[in-house]
């Protein structure tokens, strides 16, 4: 097994893309770590991207902020701008594992383990978050939306990796949340879990809306009939039931030993129909 240390993402991309057998990304390495340790991989080239130059930057940019890869969750969580404009993804992010994890644990990470539950990748999707990728022709943005593939694949050619994700400005009136169940009460892998991001106008209507669940399906959904249920209106008893039904109807999860289909499919509704109520007290609306 080889390690290198590369200085610029153009250099990372051409080692990754010139290595004939199995690569990692080692960024935080809370995943990489474990899989090697387990045997669960065996690398023949590792390529550290941490001491590339912004890759631990966080950066204003158009009234949001880009996040690089190696940004952890520590860090972010620490960062009085991101909190401010982005509350339910940094709420997101730093569920994910210990204090020791999210002292070395990244966004980016977390999203190309390809976990339908990964903890920051509903917020990221309902933030309607861009990643920027490079790779052996440069670098190229995608919505974080259409990253996942399914269980452990993230739409990622040879030689590509995530340097950085973008959290756009948002208007005024604007919140998010993010809330997840899980059988115990921290450390744990989400069984079901609801991003939601809403803009309202002056009387509290919801002008704009995006509705995220995870781990009900092999990816992460985006809810657009949720969403629907949510534009022109207050969050309202009948507005929350249909928007709970919605989500319950997009559901596809399995059955395991977490958690049941019918349960994940309940919960999913119940905890999307929450996260609407917070974020929509974060915008500043009234219930």
């Amino acid at each position: 097994m080889r390690y290198a240390k590369p200085e610029t993402a153009a250099e990372a991309a051409g080692l990754l893309a010139a290595e004939p057998g199995v690569t990692r990304i080692l960024a935080g390495g809370t995943d990489v770590m474990v899989q090697l340790k387990a045997g669960m991989v065996e690398p023949d080239l590792i390529v550290d991207i941490k001491h590339i130059k912004g890759l631990r930057d966080i950066t204003p940019e158009a009234g949001g902020f880009r996040i690089g890869a190696a940004v952890s969750g520590a860090e972010l969580g620490e960062h009085a701008g991101v909190r401010a404009l982005w509350p339910g993804v940094v709420e997101g992010f730093e569920l994910i594992g210990s204090t020791q994890v999210q002292g070395r644990a990244t966004m980016a990470g977390n999203l190309c383990n390809g976990s339908p539950a990964a903890d920051a990748v509903p917020g990221l999707v309902a933030a309607e978050a861009m990643a920027r990728i490079a790779g052996p022709g440069g670098s190229r943005d995608c919505p974080v939306a259409d990253l996942p593939q399914g269980p452990g694949r993230v739409a990622l050619g040879k030689g590509e990796f995530i340097t950085s994700i973008f959290l756009p400005a948002r208007p005024e009136w604007s919140g998010d949340a993010y809330l997840r169940f899980i059988p115990r009460t921290e450390m744990d892998i989400a069984v079901a879990s609801a991003a939601v991001s809403l803009t309202l106008d002056a009387e509290g209507r919801v002008t704009a809306a995006r509705v995220a669940l995870g781990a009900v399906a092999p990816t992460v959904l985006l809810v657009g009939a949720a969403a629907d249920c949510l534009i022109g209106r207050t969050p309202d008893a009948e507005t929350l039931a249909a928007l709970a039904a919605a989500c319950s109807a997009a559901c596809n999860p399995i059955d395991d030993k977490r958690g049941t289909i019918a349960f994940r499919t309940e919960v999913a509704g119940v905890l999307a129909r929450r996260a609407t109520l917070i974020a929509y007290e974060r915008a500043g609306g009234r219930t």
